[in-house]
């Protein structure tokens, strides 16, 4: 299995938000009330117009195992406000959006995309990959902390949305060759 990372283009955004649509139902049908509107999600047209701008943007890009569509992931150095703070966001990357197809799950893509983002930080010098997580989807938690990411703290009342739980992981934590190495070609080649 060969997974590679492409820049989306606008012509992705329907295939983002079918990922978006898929994954909410399924957390839905486990219990979850992420990204549902009564947890206090953003519909799916707001989604949309998030999403649009970032791809406007170059910041988000999409996972493709053996050349088909299989995850998309956006980062950028924004965030919500209330979550991080500006010298937190000034030595980081953040992660917005994962969305792994569950036709590909468990084969790690996440873990692909994740890398991806740590490699974007290490070509801009930045020390940090950060995200913020559904408060109360404890599994997702769990996914993140398998990932090599650590809890920061949740964010106070300051924060707007439901997604508090901030995770972090340094830039320099991933293995040399898939980080360190493409920012020094980026700086010295």
């Amino acid at each position: 299995m060969t997974v590679g990372m492409r820049p989306a283009i606008l012509g992705d955004l329907s295939l983002i938000c079918r990922l978006r649509v898929q994954r909410t139902a399924w957390l839905t049908a486990r219990g979850s009330d992420q990204w549902t509107v009564a947890g206090r999600g953003r519909p799916i047209e707001i989604f949309a117009g998030a999403v649009g701008r970032s791809l406007d943007a170059g910041e988000t890009w999409i996972a493709e195992v053996d050349g088909e569509p299989a995850g998309t992931i956006t980062v950028n150095h924004r965030s919500d406000p209330g979550l991080w703070s500006a010298s937190e966001l000034a030595e980081s990357v953040i992660v917005h959006f994962m969305i792994v197809d569950l036709r590909f799950a468990g084969r790690r893509i996440g873990h692909h995309m994740l890398t991806h983002a740590a490699e974007l930080a290490g070509r801009e010098h930045r020390h940090w990959v950060r995200l913020d997580a559904w408060t109360t989807n404890t599994e997702l938690h769990d996914y993140y902390r398998r990932a090599g990411f650590a809890l920061a703290r949740i964010a106070g009342p300051g924060a707007v949305g439901p997604s508090r739980a901030l995770f972090e992981r340094r830039t320099d934590d991933w293995p040399i060759a898939q980080v360190v190495i493409p920012a020094l070609r980026t700086r010295f080649g």
